[in-house]
């Protein structure tokens, strides 16, 4: 059982930078955030949202259990698979090809300080998109986050926010192999079954273009202005971390 209900958003005065990186490990991509998410700290940048696909990888959030891995050690060497407990909100999770993950670096100071609405909004995002753009009629599930289609989830969250700024993200199945997902229990539901927009509509999906989908839906939703900004660019940045 799903909810679809939109609730008031607050609006910021600033511009949020959109960061496509293609696909990226998962421990320079954290790295990434960290040394951004210090730099959002000081204001010495701008929102920013990074979108980008990591290689197969299992991360295990503060409340995660290792219960909830069903591969043994030797049986996620054999794949080439690391598992990474970092400090988001949330259970077990697989990012891998094919699922956009999308990690937003914004202070909530300019957003209310309002944790609730900063995390339905980014279901909102998602939300909405799939009904404006596909016709999929998708909401929030009563008893836990992300955003479903009917019982079948589609799009993960889990954040950790630091001095206001906000960290870690969501990651939205386009082409997503789910077989994956039998790795694991995502999110820590044992009976959860996972979907994409590739399952849904029958064939592949152009990931630049639902990438593109994703950055404007988010500026809709937070009401912001935004902007895409190259990699030279994010390594300028970086050098000041």
């Amino acid at each position: 059982m799903y909810i679809n209900q939109l609730e008031k958003r607050q609006t910021a005065n600033n511009c949020i930078q959109m960061v496509f990186l293609g696909m990226v490990p998962y421990e320079e991509g954290l790295t990434i955030q960290e040394k951004l998410v210090a730099l959002r700290q000081k204001e010495k940048i701008e929102d920013v949202l990074l979108l980008l696909e990591h290689p197969p990888v299992i991360t295990v959030g503060r409340r995660g259990k290792q219960s909830n891995i069903l591969l043994s050690p030797d049986e996620l060497t054999a794949r080439g698979v690391k598992v990474y407990y970092v400090d988001r909100g949330g259970d077990v999770t697989y990012h891998g090809p094919g699922q956009i993950v999308g990690y937003p670096i914004l202070n909530l100071k300019q957003y209310g300080k309002d944790i609730r609405s900063f995390v339905w909004n980014v279901e909102e995002v998602f939300i909405q998109l799939l009904k404006k753009e596909y016709g999929i009629a998708a909401g929030r599930n009563l008893e836990y986050r992300g955003v479903w289609v009917k019982d079948e989830k589609i799009t993960s969250i889990g954040f950790a926010i630091k001095q206001w700024v906000t960290k870690h993200g969501f990651a939205f199945n386009v082409n997503t192999n789910l077989e994956h997902f039998k790795w694991i229990h995502p999110c820590g539901i044992t009976d959860c079954s996972m979907t994409s927009l590739e399952k849904i509509l029958g064939y592949k999906q152009d990931m630049t273009k639902v990438m593109r989908q994703v950055a404007s839906y988010f500026g809709e939703i937070f009401q912001t202005d935004y902007r895409f900004v190259d990699k030279h660019e994010l390594d300028n940045w970086l050098k000041e971390a």
